[in-house]
């Protein structure tokens, strides 16, 4: 289990790492598009980013058993 969530915390960084370092001017434009959200529409973005992740380990859990 610890194993699992240290490959998805590594793969997380790895992607993090790899966005800043191709495309550092596409990040800030993005952050300064998110700063001009409201802050109910970053929440809604949030939930919405949260519950695609949490259908994406189930799909993963449901494709590995």
């Amino acid at each position: 289990m610890i194993a699992t969530a240290f490959l998805a915390l590594g793969i997380i960084l790895i992607f993090e790492g790899l966005a800043y370092a191709l495309a550092p001017s596409l990040i800030e434009e993005l952050l300064k598009s998110l700063k001009s959200l409201t802050l109910k529409k970053r929440r809604a973005f949030g939930a919405l980013a949260c519950g695609l992740g949490i259908v994406m380990v189930l799909v993963a859990q449901i494709i590995g058993a």
